[in-house]
C-alpha cells in the first residue's frame, strides 16, 4: 500500500493504464509475498544463506528485465535497464525481507523468554518439592510420639499440621504470600520442634514485624531454621529472630552445629537450594551470610519492596 500512494503521488499525472510501475506492481507483489512465506522460511531455516543470496539477485535481475521490456518496453540495454530501474524491484524486496527477519527475531526473543520463565517456574517447584517432605516428615513423627505418650494433646497438634500443610500444598503455589501466612506456618514449625526436643534442646524464637501484609516467597525462611534443628547437638541452644521493618525482613538464625564433614555437608545441601531460589526469587534484592566459626549462624536479609 505504501509503494502504490507513494507510486500514485510521484506519477500522478498518469493514468493506471499508462503507468508501467503501477501495472508492474502486480508481479511485484507476487514477488515479494512469496520471497516472505516461502523462500525466506525455507532457506533460512536450513541456513543456506549462500543460495538465497544468489537467488535473491536471480530475482532482481529477472524481474527488472522483465519491468523493462514487457511493462516500460524502453528498449534499454541491460545495464542501462539495471541502473534506472533495478531499484523498484530491490528496494521493496530488501524491506520485507528486513521486516520477515525483525520479525522472526522478535517471536525467537518471545518464545526464549516464555521457555526461561517456564524453566524458571520448573526449576522453583523442584527447589520447593525438596522443602516440602522434610518439613512434613518431621511433624508426622512429633504427632506420632504425642499420640502415645499425650493422646490428649494429639487434635491439636493435628490441626496445626493440617494448617501448615494447607500452607504448603495450596498457597505456597503462588510466588508470593502474604508475610503473615508464612510467619503462622513458621511459628506452627517451631511449636512442633518445642515438643520435639523437650528438654534436649532450648529455643529462642522471636518476631517484630511492621506490616504483616508484606509480601514474601512462600517456604522461604524455614530452609534456614529447619537447618538449625536438623543439624545442631544435643543440650543447645538454637536462636531465630526474625524481624521486618520499612520493606527489609532480617532473619538470623543461630545453633550450635557438629564438627563432622558429613553432617556440614548435608546442610549445605538445603542452603545450596536456598541461594538457588533467592537468585531466581530476588535478584540483587538479599544478602546471604553464613559463619560457621563457634556457632553455625545464618543470616537472611530481604528487601520486600
Amino acid at each position: 500500500m505504501v509503494f502504490i500512494f507513494v507510486s500514485l503521488y510521484i506519477f500522478s499525472r498518469y493514468y493506471w493504464a499508462e503507468n508501467p510501475f503501477l501495472q508492474y506492481l502486480s508481479i511485484l507483489g507476487v514477488i515479494v509475498y512469496t520471497n516472505h512465506f516461502i523462500l525466506l522460511p525455507y532457506f533460512v531455516k536450513r541456513k543456506w544463506y549462500a543460495f538465497y543470496g544468489l537467488l535473491f539477485i536471480a530475482i532482481s535481475f529477472f524481474a527488472t528485465q522483465l519491468y523493462c521490456n514487457a511493462f516500460a518496453q524502453c528498449g534499454c540495454s541491460i545495464m542501462k535497464c539495471l541502473s534506472d530501474y533495478l531499484w523498484q524491484t530491490l528496494v521493496p524486496l530488501i524491506f520485507f525481507s528486513f521486516i520477515w527477519m525483525l520479525f522472526r527475531f522478535l517471536d525467537e526473543k518471545n518464545q526464549k523468554e516464555i521457555l526461561e520463565k517456564q524453566h524458571v517456574e520448573m526449576e522453583l517447584k523442584f527447589l520447593k518439592s525438596q522443602i516440602n517432605p522434610h518439613v512434613l516428615f518431621n511433624n508426622l513423627n512429633t504427632i506420632y510420639s504425642y499420640s502415645i505418650e499425650k493422646p490428649d494433646q494429639t487434635p491439636e497438634l493435628i490441626l496445626m499440621l493440617s494448617d501448615n500443610l494447607k500452607h504448603v500444598l495450596y498457597e505456597s503455589n503462588s510466588e508470593y504470600v502474604d508475610l503473615e501466612k508464612e510467619l503462622q506456618f513458621l511459628d506452627n514449625y517451631i511449636k512442633f520442634q518445642k515438643i520435639r526436643t523437650e528438654g534436649i534442646k532450648q529455643i529462642k524464637y522471636h518476631t517484630t514485624i511492621e506490616n504483616i501484609n508484606s509480601k514474601i516467597a512462600p517456604l522461604l525462611l524455614i530452609t534456614i531454621i529447619e537447618n538449625a534443628f536438623k543439624h545442631s547437638v544435643v543440650n543447645s541452644n538454637i536462636d531465630v529472630s526474625i524481624t521486618q521493618k520499612d520493606k527489609q525482613l532480617i532473619c538470623v538464625c543461630t545453633n550450635a552445629f557438629k564438627s563432622k564433614l558429613s553432617n556440614q555437608n548435608q546442610a549445605k545441601i538445603g542452603l545450596n537450594n536456598l541461594k538457588k531460589r533467592l537468585l531466581l526469587l530476588y535478584p540483587n534484592k538479599h544478602q546471604l551470610s553464613i559463619t560457621s566459626t563457634q556457632q553455625f549462624v545464618v543470616t537472611l536479609k530481604l528487601d520486600l519492596s
